[in-house]
């Protein structure tokens, strides 16, 4: 598809956003509700593997997404990743067993492990070089709209009718998610039909390796992320904050208002001075709460956080394209991706472990993490040396 100099806001861009608020929607209406879900099966002890096992199984499928998405296209892709979540929606209420909650769970991370890379893979196909950073900003800025709005409306549906409404209302956003990309015209030049062949992944296959310096300021700087989900709940409840959600509603909000910016600012300044720009802020957030002894701190905290977030999701993403190959681009994202979550795993498990469910770790725990995200700008102002064969790198 053509990109035409300077056009960002086309139809296909809208109706791709409007497709990502709703599958975000989709997923994370559910996350609230699932830790009382499963312990009313028996399974409290097993609360911890929720995000685990999504996150596990969404790593363990991007190179598939990858490599799918640059041979029998963009569009195939995002739509089984969607239709997952169908599935996996209407299958909840159905199984009874600890251990089919959990092996749904663990399968119901396939829908982000293809529905991403396609999205992306797709913007990349249809925005201009120079509009690509603002792209992934509104992309982005979409599917944390879809995070916000998801758990307020899937908990009000689980309070006013039951949960089974709520799994049900699931379905029925990422079914609309489908409707949407079904009528989306194709962007892969010289795509294949599908065949299982293309299942087997070769070694090479798995990572792309010009993109070596986004993947690692990814690993690096979503560390903190999943720190964030870990141990950001027991540190409200130990500051005194009921609302154990209300670090999370300053975040994504700071975050959205940023990322209306975040996207242009990249484009304009380069990737790398935003990324170094970002992980400074992350670090500085990380020690306002290892240094927060009140709520109004800790909210601080989160806005700059939030802030901080906003610049680096859609910065790295379109570094990311701008490093990898066209025809191996799915390939790079994938292999961003696979960053991303391997950041997000390691960072709640070191999180906990350092945490150890002691509140006088909390400090250490949050000053552990800032210095870990220093590791990113001191990577890009020391180590990072742009490629000589790339002319369109920032």
């Amino acid at each position: 598809m053509d990109q035409s100099p300077g056009k960002i806001y086309t139809l296909h861009f809208i109706l791709l956003c409007l497709s990502n608020a709703l599958f975000s929607a989709s997923f994370n209406m559910m996350i609230p509700e699932l830790p009382a879900y499963l312990s009313n099966m028996g399974g409290a002890d097993y609360k911890g593997y929720i995000i685990g096992l999504f996150t596990l199984m969404a790593g363990l499928s991007r190179p598939f997404s990858g490599k799918l998405t640059d041979t029998i296209g963009r569009v195939p892709v995002m739509i089984f990743g969607s239709l997952v979540c169908v599935v996996c929606s209407l299958l909840y209420p159905l199984v009874s067993s600890v251990g089919a909650f959990l092996l749904l769970r663990f399968f119901h991370g396939f829908s982000t492990g293809f529905k991403p890379t396609g999205t992306s893979a797709y913007v990349s196909d249809i925005i201009p070089y120079n509009r690509r950073g603002e792209a992934m900003g509104m992309v982005g800025l979409a599917s944390t709209i879809g995070m916000a709005l998801g758990p307020a409306i899937g908990g009000y549906m689980a309070v006013r009718w039951n949960i089974n409404v709520m799994f049900q209302l699931s379905a029925v956003f990422a079914l609309l998610s489908v409707v949407i990309l079904i009528g989306m015209k194709e962007t892969l030049a010289n795509k294949q039909s599908f065949r299982f062949s293309l299942l087997k992944i070769k070694g090479e296959e798995i990572f792309e390796p010009l993109v070596w310096s986004p993947v690692i300021i990814c690993f690096l700087t979503y560390f903190s992320y999943g720190a964030m989900l870990t141990i950001i709940p027991d540190f409200s409840a130990f500051l005194g904050i009921n609302n154990k959600g209300l670090f999370f509603t300053f975040f994504t909000a700071s975050s959205i208002g940023i990322r209306l910016l975040a996207g242009k600012v990249s484009d304009r300044y380069g990737r790398v001075p935003v990324l170094k720009i970002s992980a400074l802020l992350m670090a500085a957030s990380m020690l306002m709460m290892g240094l927060a002894t009140s709520s109004t701190l800790l909210m601080a905290a989160a806005v700059v956080y939030g802030i901080s977030v906003g610049l680096n999701a859609p910065a790295i993403t379109a570094w990311t394209i701008d490093l990898g190959q066209p025809e191996h681009r799915g390939r790079a994202l994938a292999s961003m991706y696979i960053a991303m979550e391997a950041g997000i795993g390691l960072g709640a498990y070191f999180s906990a472990f350092v945490y150890n469910n002691n509140a006088s770790h909390f400090p250490a725990t949050f000053y552990l993490f800032a210095g870990i995200t220093l590791l990113a700008t001191i990577y890009l102002s020391f180590f990072y040396k742009k490629p000589a064969m790339v002319t369109r790198e920032y």
